[in-house]
């Protein structure tokens, strides 16, 4: 331990010495360890990025939307679909469900009765597909007991009712021959441009007061379940046996949802760590040759040095250490420059999305950055440690 902390103690005197030197050269390797650092921290937090969207889209992983289609004439009736999902639900555990249906629903805007879409769910939809609202909140467990029908619209629907916010709390007319008030308790972003209005409903209050326009034809209900994803499988053919045997005359059928970027991250996080890692070579060439020309410079003290006993082994290791201590100060640097440029990189405004878990600077992408300079200055060291040991006792002194 003594000779390791002599080691290094002489290679950081060394380097104070020929500090002008040595420092033209870090600077390339501390500007590439930020960079290698910096990209790698960026990867995965644009990783966040791409998983939350996805979520968004498709459901948690691992999301199972399940559905049990009628194939014949006759059809389940609605109480028969929800007490089966129920029981499923309750059967095997799943801690977060939601029913789901796309229909038609008539709603009176002061322009006029118009059709809008509308998605019927439970509150459990707004955690599984990570739904924020730009105004109100989505739907809570509470929602289900209210009075009058929730809504939860996006920004085209509230357009159309003429009012900017929810500071009046609007309502609107819900239904045709038999219309009901509904208060609208949370805004969505329009999810392209020209988006025609839409709405969320609470499915419970669709069954106690929605009529959907028969036009567009029977309403079949659909379920989707975030469950572990070591049990996809195992549940889905579970659930297929149960539904089917439950729900005859229906064709059941679970599809998994969400997931499947694992491959595609790893595979961005390895070229992007790849061309940072050519970038820090790049950088430790400089170091090589400076550290060549600094032990040519020593040849004599090097030779003193043996002639009063040093080993060949403390004068490799003593010059080798010099390009190793220089490089990990130089990724100190590095990772600490990197961390201040990212932690200062506004990631909703640069990824032109809202995250619901904003990452922290990944410790990984610190340690890749204080690794590879490690390595790099073991590398760059190499090769001058090596031509000191060769540097013959009475050649060095009359040198």
């Amino acid at each position: 331990m003594t000779g390791l902390v002599g080691a290094v103690v002489e290679a950081w005197d060394e380097l104070r010495i020929h500090k002008l030197r040595v420092l033209l050269a870090l600077i390339g390797v501390a500007v590439a360890v930020c960079a290698i650092t910096g990209i790698t921290a960026a990867a995965q937090m644009m990783s966040q990025v791409l998983t939350e969207q996805a979520e968004r889209d498709g459901g948690r992983d691992t999301t199972l939307s399940v559905s049990a289609y009628p194939m014949g004439s006759t059809a389940p009736t609605s109480a028969q679909y929800e007490t089966e999902f129920a029981r499923v639900v309750e059967r095997y555990g799943i801690e977060y469900a939601t029913r789901e249906l796309y229909t038609q629903l008539t709603f009176r805007f002061p322009t006029g009765a118009v059709s809008v879409q509308a998605q019927v769910v439970d509150p459990d939809y707004g955690l599984m597909r990570r739904i924020q609202p730009v105004h109100g909140a989505f739907f809570v467990a509470a929602d289900a007991d209210r009075l009058a029908p929730a809504l939860v619209v996006n920004e085209a629907f509230l357009a159309q009712l003429g009012v900017s916010d929810l500071s009046s709390h609007p309502t609107i007319m819900l239904g045709g021959q038999t219309p009901v008030r509904s208060t609208i308790i949370g805004v969505v972003a329009d999810r392209y441009d020209d988006e025609p209005p839409t709405t969320f409903l609470l499915y419970d209050h669709f069954a106690r007061w929605a009529t959907p326009d028969p036009m567009y034809g029977p309403v079949v209900p659909s379920l989707s379940l975030w469950v572990p994803p070591a049990l996809a499988d195992e549940l889905s053919a579970s659930i297929v046996r149960d539904l089917g045997a439950a729900l005859p005359g229906t064709q059941t059928d679970v599809y998994p949802q969400g997931g499947g970027f694992a491959a595609l991250e790893g595979g961005v996080r390895w070229v992007i760590t790849g061309i940072g890692g050519v970038a820090l070579l790049l950088g430790g060439l400089g170091l090589v040759n400076i550290a060549l020309v600094t032990v040519r410079y020593r040849i004599r003290e090097i030779g003193i040095r043996r002639s009063f006993g040093a080993t060949s082994g403390r004068i490799f290791f003593g010059v080798l250490m010099e390009s190793v201590v220089a490089t990990a100060v130089a990724g100190v640097v590095g990772v600490m420059a990197a961390i201040v440029i990212i932690k200062n990189i506004p990631i909703e405004q640069v990824f032109g999305v809202a995250l619901d878990d904003i990452p922290p600077f990944p410790t990984s992408a610190a340690l890749i950055g204080m690794a590879c300079a490690t390595a790099v200055g073991a590398l760059a060291g190499l090769i001058p440690a090596t031509v000191a040991v060769r540097v013959k006792v009475i050649d060095a002194i009359r040198y």
